[in-house]
């Protein structure tokens, strides 16, 4: 009688499949979410000023170029990472995350250097607006690319501790998403520039 029972419950409820994702998980897409709201008005305020007029036309450093590309390439070790902690790779998981960490640096020399090259331009970020505007948008970015810097050290220091591994894959794959989205990011940017400076 009970099993007759709890068929009749069972044909009685809606066969809906619920879609679960982990808190923190959730949070970080919410932060993710806040981060391309932030850009997209950046860039629309930049192509609306832009329309304005007095815009001061210079070409992009090629130090942004090779930045992309390192980014790009930190972007293809960090998923290595990812897939040998999954593997329970733990050498090539530190070595990948070392590298990721060590382009990450690189990353921010060169931007730094991008920077310089501006100034050499008579680019600054006081000024004309088309300048003030390159530096918020490329510097708001690296402030944020900090944040994904030391969530990889954190990261990399739990892999030393072998605390990231197949089974406890959560914080590694959102350090994954996180720095795949910051290059993303980066590239969506850079080729905004490219094409609105």
């Amino acid at each position: 009688m009970d099993t007759s029972i709890n068929k009749e419950q069972q044909q009685l409820q809606p066969s809906i499949k619920i879609l679960s994702m982990h808190p923190l998980k959730f949070a970080l897409w919410l932060f993710i979410v806040t981060v391309v709201m932030i850009f997209a008005a950046l860039t629309s305020a930049y192509i609306v000023r832009q329309s304005e007029g007095n815009w001061l036309i210079f070409e992009l450093p090629t130090v942004f170029l090779y930045n992309t590309i390192i980014l790009v390439a930190s972007s293809v070790s960090m998923h290595l990472a990812y897939l040998a902690a999954k593997k329970d790779n733990f050498k090539s998981l530190k070595l990948f995350m070392i590298l990721t960490a060590v382009l990450a640096v690189a990353f921010f020399v060169g931007q730094y250097e991008a920077w310089g090259a501006l100034v050499d331009r008579d680019v600054y970020f006081v000024g004309n607006p088309s300048g003030s505007f390159l530096y918020v948008i490329s510097g708001l970015h690296a402030f944020h690319l900090i944040s994904g810097l030391i969530f990889i050290l954190i990261m990399l220091f739990s892999a030393f501790k072998y605390k990231v591994h197949s089974k406890n894959m959560v914080k590694m794959e959102m350090c994954t998403t996180y720095w795949h989205f910051l290059d993303g990011l980066w590239v969506y940017l850079f080729i905004f520039l490219l094409l609105n400076h």
